[in-house]
Order: C-alpha cells, then structure tokens, then sequence
C-alpha cells in the first residue's frame, strides 16, 4: 500500500478523524499511527494555492522545487536544534541520491523515500526525540518545567513544540498544528503517566514530517510585479542559508523573514552580508566541494595494500581534508581567484599524508609549500584527485582526463557505446606505459571519440601513480606527459596546470553548479542563460573570488523569483511513502486511513 502525500488525501480529512482512528489501537503501535497521521496532516499547506501557473513568463527566475535534506543537512539541522551530542550520536536515515548534473544536491529534487526509510526516519526520530527530553538534555533543551512530571502541562508542552517546530520546519506552526501536536503530547502523557513521553512523541512526528525531512519551495505574489511570483520570505531564508550554511535558518533568519526584511533590498543584503562573515561560512564552502569533486565516493573507495600499502582509509580521509583545507583557506581566508586553485603550490600536509607524498611532515595539520620547480601544484596534482580517480592497482588517464571535463569544466563524456566488444581492444603484452596501453582505444572508431577528449589531459597526471605518488617512469619506461586541453599545447605538469587555469569555461562551471546548488536543482541553458552570462561577467570583474559571487547569486532576482513556466512539483508526484508494514497493527489503521 502506498500513502500518497498530496492536498487530496491528506487535506481534506481532518485530523481529529485520522486521530480517532489512532486511538483505538492498543499499545505501541497507536502512536506510531498517529505520528504518520500528523505527518500526513501537515502536507495539506504544502501545495501552495497560488501556483506558478498564472505568472508570465519570466527569464530571471528559478522553478519552484522539493527536495530531500542530504546526510549532511539533516546532521547539521540536529546539531543546530539539540547539539552536537545528539547529532553524533545516530545515523542520517537518508536514502542514497543519485548524482545529477554533477551534484548531489540536484539529485535530492528528484527522490522518493520507501517504507522501507520511513521506518528508518521514525527510529531515529524516537532515537532523537528520546535524547532531548532524556534528564542529561531536558534542562536546557526544554525552555520550561511542568507542573506535575506524571501529567499533562499543555503550556510547557506548547511552548517548547511551538518553538521548536518553528526550527525544524523552517517556518512558523499554524495554529492548528500546534494544537495538534500539544494535543498529542498531552493524550500521550495522560496515557503513559508521563509529560516527558508525552513531549518526546510529539516531538517524534514533527522529526518525521515532510516539511523537516524535504525543503518545500512555496511562492506567493510579488507585489512590485503582479503577474510575477518570488518566494515566500522562509522558503527564501532556507534556500539562503542551506547555499551558504548548509544548515536550516537560525533565529535571527527566521525572525528577519517574519519581519519582511528579506523582501528588501537593503534588508536581504544585511542578512547575507552577516552570513558571509560567519565562522558557518566555511561549513558551507566545504559543502559545496564536497559534493562538486564527489568526495562522497571517498567512503567507498579502496586501493590493494599490496600495491599501495602506505595508503590506507585514514589517508584518503586526509587526503579529502587536505583539499578542502587547501580549498576553504583559499577562498575564505585569503579571499584568492578562484582560478588559482589549480596552480597554487600552498596546501596543508598531515603525518599520514607525508608518506605518500614523500615529505617531512609533523603532527597534526600544518601549512605547507610544494617547491617551486616541482611537479606538484594546484588541485589536479593533490592525492585526492589523483586516487579517486584512478584503479584499485595503477592509474587511469581516461577517468583523470574524464573528472577534469565534467568536474571543472561542466563537459559531459559520454557513456561507452552499449554495442562496444571491449574483449577486441586487448591491450599490447609488451605496453609498458598507460599511453602505449590506451593507444588501442584512440585508435578503434567507437573508442576514439570519447578517449580522445579525455586521455590527452590524463596522460599529463601519469608522473602518479594510482595512489597519487610522483613517479619518474612507469614498469622502467619514460613517460611522455606532453598533451593538449581544447587546442592549448604544452609540456609538463605545470602547462596543464595553467591550461586548466586559463579555460573559458572554468568559472562558467563553478558559476553553473553553484547556482544548481542554491537553487537545489539543474540549471536550464534555454532559461538560465542570460543570468549565468551576468554572473559570470561579475565574477571576473570582481577578480573571481567566491564570496563575492555567492552574495551577488544570493542577492540576485533570479534566486528568489520563480519561473513561470515550470509547476510547483506536487507531493503525489515527488513523496511516495509507503506504510512500514513490518509495524505491528499499524497497516490496518492506515487502510482504513486511505479508504476513507
């Protein structure tokens, strides 16, 4: 059976009805019932009544979007609300994204949850909820103190779930749903004895609500031009600080939405102005480097210790933070061009690094220079990019070259033909070098359109080896790491690096991504040209320094408008949640939910 979360099934039944129902249920299973009833309850606002469907067609402008909290944003939101304890303490229930357009955070606009990870976000919602109202947490968690422990205290219960639920949801509670959800608290905590079971339940189904799990676009009319739609002020305040945080609003957000301010000019500048210059700043750059370079798949990988025995999982963790140190104190701290990150020779280096490396390193993080005449310089030269794309046993010109395409200059390679007999490409007995190795692809006619664009620029990494150690031969043979990136030539390492530096499209890129990143959902060439062009005009009159474009992106009309021509997506379309059937006496109750 499958619930559907649309207007129609869960707005028009009341939820006093679907609350008698959960009432008649014995022991756990009603509250669990009536935790998804809420839940479905709260998606009746959802759909906004005034849909993008009037507006007129606008060019500046982005569709409205659902989309799933990552890993990350969920951890953070926990941490931002109950601590870092708590947060520590239990595993994200996010169900795996699919990569889109370069981007996990695209991909969130584009996935369902099963009932399968319903189950999973209610365990770690009665996980969550259990630790804030524990006695190590509910003292400074919980603003007030009930009358009585063993009863009800509708006050307390209302005071701390209207705030909270402001938080997690991003937004101000209805009146009718606080009264429901001080409704349950108070039934639970006559029927168990307890106030603070009763809270934690209610707490519970606010944790497993669509409107924490997904962040909802709702728009409204703009009133300096009617026919047009923006956002609301909150879901402008989440779009702003999960670009720039990767974490919900704080309270001060939250109360500059309330207040209007974001719809000024002067107003919304304060405010990202003051996001800007915030320590949480670096957690957001940190963020969006993670998800653009795929660090994600560091979780995943491995390399044969007998090959590379000095590279263990430790050291792929060290080597994803030593780019993203290198990547935040570039940008943030030194407020460099962004181009430079693929020829700056200042990084950081650790002990477990050294090794691999093969230089002197202390304890902990330190700065650190690549010499002058060396072959090491900018990203495409750290191990993070060199091993992650790369073989368990040896390197890979193809993915190298392939990462630097899609990675950085927002070219897409091709998939290998499906009709491809790779059992006829067999490599030479007697190649000694990748290049001698890959000379039969360039050389076949349904390899050679894709190799061909991605081995030039990977056979210049071939000074690394699969771990990313620098090497002067491969299997005793010279290497030849002359290459050619869109008709630039050169010699060595250090000429890639500056080709790469130099393209056209590597600001066009990072201007791509971090605009889909902002607005959680791929970019349109047909309608975001224009916007794209002006951003990127920006970008290189202000020497191409990231805060300057995020505040020029988080200002702009085209992040808070909404485009005309594409719908707001509806729940029945976007939440499919299914009813955890392993739940004991649960799936009667919600049949006869659904059937009514």
């Amino acid at each position: 059976m499958v619930i559907r979360l649309d207007r129609h099934s869960a707005g028009e039944k009341p939820i006093s009805t679907y609350w008698h129902d959960c009432r008649c249920l014995a022991g756990s299973a009603r509250w669990q019932v009536a935790i998804i009833a809420l839940a479905l309850s709260a998606l009746a606002g959802c759909s906004d009544p005034q849909s993008a469907e009037s507006a007129e067609q606008q060019s500046a402008g982005s569709p409205l979007r659902t989309r799933l909290l990552t890993a990350d944003q969920y951890a953070n939101s926990i941490a931002q609300l109950f601590g870092e304890d708590i947060a520590e303490s239990i595993l994200p229930p996010i169900p795996p994204m699919a990569r889109t357009d370069g981007l996990l955070a695209s991909g969130s606009a584009f996935v369902g949850v099963t009932s399968d990870q319903v189950s999973q976000i209610q365990q770690t919602a009665a996980s969550i909820a259990a630790q804030v109202v524990d006695q190590d947490h509910r003292d400074f968690l919980i603003p007030c103190s009930p009358e009585e422990t063993e009863a009800a205290d509708t006050s307390c219960a209302a005071l701390f779930l209207e705030e909270t639920g402001r938080l997690l949801f991003r937004r101000p509670l209805s009146y009718s749903r606080l009264s429901d959800l001080v409704h349950v608290a108070d039934y639970a905590a006559e029927q168990t004895g307890d106030f603070y079971d009763g809270l934690a339940l209610a707490l519970e189904a606010m944790l497993i609500s669509p409107d924490f799990i997904f962040i909802v676009d709702r728009a409204e009319a703009d009133p300096d031009a009617p026919s047009q739609q923006r956002l609301d002020a909150y879901s402008l305040a989440s779009r702003l600080s999960f670009l720039l945080w990767n974490a919900p609003p704080d309270g001060v957000l939250l109360q500059e939405a309330e207040a209007g301010i974001l719809y000024t000019q002067q107003g919304l500048a304060g405010a990202v102005d003051r996001m800007l210059v915030s320590a949480r700043l670096e957690s957001g750059v940190r963020a969006f480097f993670d998800d653009l370079m795929a660090f994600d798949e560091f979780n995943s990988l491995a390399k044969d210790p007998l090959v590379y025995p000095m590279v263990t999982g430790t050291t792929l963790e060290h080597a994803r933070e030593q780019t993203l140190r290198t990547i935040v104190d570039h940008l943030v701290a030194r407020q460099a061009d962004y181009r430079d990150l693929f020829t700056t020779r200042q990084t950081f280096m650790s002990l477990q690094l050294a090794a691999v490396y093969d230089t002197p390193a202390g304890q902990g993080w330190v700065p650190f220079e690549f010499e002058e005449e060396g072959p090491r310089l900018g990203l495409l030269t750290h191990v993070s990019f060199l091993a992650a794309n790369s073989h368990s046993v040896r390197s890979s010109p193809t993915l190298r070259g392939k990462a630097l395409r899609e990675t950085f200059l927002c070219q897409r390679v091709p998939d290998p033909p499906p009709d491809v007999d790779f059992s006829s490409l067999e490599e030479a007995e007697d190649a000694a070098t990748a290049k001698e190795r890959l000379a039969v692809h360039n050389t076949n006619p349904s390899c050679a359109g894709c190799h061909l664009i991605t081995d030039p620029m990977g056979l210049s990494l071939e000074n690394f080896d699969g771990a990313g150690r620098f090497r002067e031969t491969e299997n005793g043979a010279p290497l030849d790491i002359a290459g050619e990136l869109d008709g630039i030539f050169y010699e060595d390492i250090v000429g890639l690096a500056y080709a790469t530096r130099n393209h056209p499209k590597l600001s066009a890129c990072l201007i791509n991504r971090l605009y889909a990143y902002g607005t959680g959902g791929p970019v349109s060439l047909r309608e975001d040209r224009d916007t794209l062009a002006e951003f990127e005009a920006r970008f290189a009159k202000n020497g191409y320094q990231l805060s300057t474009l995020l505040r020029d992106i988080a200002l702009s009309d085209a992040f808070s408008r909404v485009r005309s021509e594409e719908t707001q997506v509806k729940m029945r379309e976007s939440l499919r949640i299914k009813a955890p059937a392993e739940r004991a006496g649960s799936t009667m109750a919600l049949a006869s939910m659904e059937n009514e």
